[in-house]
């Protein structure tokens, strides 16, 4: 998909990654895009220098998702391309134990990982199917094909989110619908600010949100599933699929070299 003359919404718009995609998408010669932000006032920055529509949106309420769609649509017709970017982590890591993250902080990062990527998706396929073409870029985690250490709950749900948009590819590939998800490792944005050198999730280094757009616009254009900002990830993940339990060992070698919780 090229971009120009697309409309595009944004989840999660109003800093980070989604910022960043608002901006590409302004120099890309979008014809409408939607800031979508819990942070209406970031939202807003973010469309005024764009020219752009501001939303206040809590992803993890489908009807504020189907009253944005709508919206979207009032606002500049048809949606080409929904991008679901917002995302949190718990900002301190998890005690030394899988299990150990509160309920309410899986139960957030459930919702907010996974089920805000079916709310976009069912407010916008019936319109997309109809006319046969459509695209969803859902934004996961170089966690959601690795994993994060220190981090059971945001590498589940990343994992579960990388698993949705296989379902969306492959059921809803022949009605026109493309999708790709969006997997970096560190990227320099609030979440990780502060993190010295992006933690764990850094080994490979941090890269910029307009690094991260750049991966994003060539990997639209050529349609590809998989979007990895750091290249990396694909050599990890293939160490993983030949080896499972000598990465797993690996894995475990990287954990021993943080002691304390990390992002």
């Amino acid at each position: 998909m090229n971009i120009k003359d697309r409309v595009v919404v944004v989840t999660g718009g109003g800093s980070g990654i989604g910022k960043g995609l608002c901006e590409r998408f302004y120099h890309e010669g979008a014809r409408g895009i939607v800031v979508a932000d819990l942070n209406f006032d970031a939202a807003s920055a973010v469309a005024t220098a764009i020219g752009g529509l501001a939303v206040a949106v809590d992803v993890r309420d489908e009807a504020q998702i189907i009253a944005l769609v709508e919206q979207a649509e009032a606002e500049f017709g048809q949606i080409d391309l929904f991008c679901s970017n917002a995302g949190i982590v718990k900002g301190d890591g998890e005690p030394w134990w899988a299990t150990s993250a509160p309920n309410e902080v899986w139960q957030a990062m459930w919702e907010i990982h996974v089920m805000s990527h079916i709310y976009a998706a069912r407010a916008c396929l019936p319109s997309m199917i109809r006319r046969g073409e459509g695209y969803f870029l859902n934004t996961a985690s170089a966690a959601g094909l690795l994993s994060q250490i220190g981090d059971a709950a945001y590498s589940t749900t990343k994992h579960a989110a990388v698993a949705f948009a296989e379902s969306l590819a492959i059921t809803h590939g022949d009605d026109g619908i493309k999708v790709s998800v969006l997997c970096p490792q560190a990227v320099d944005t609030p979440m990780i600010q502060n993190v010295e050198s992006g933690g764990v999730a850094g080994v490979d280094g941090v890269v910029t949100p307009a690094e991260v757009a750049e991966a994003v616009v060539q990997g639209l254009d050529s349609e590809q599933f998989l979007i990895l900002p750091h290249p990396q990830v694909e050599q990890y993940r293939g160490l993983k699929s030949a080896n499972y339990d000598r990465w797993i060992g690996g894995m475990r070698k990287l954990r021993r070299a943080y002691p304390t919780p990390t992002l």
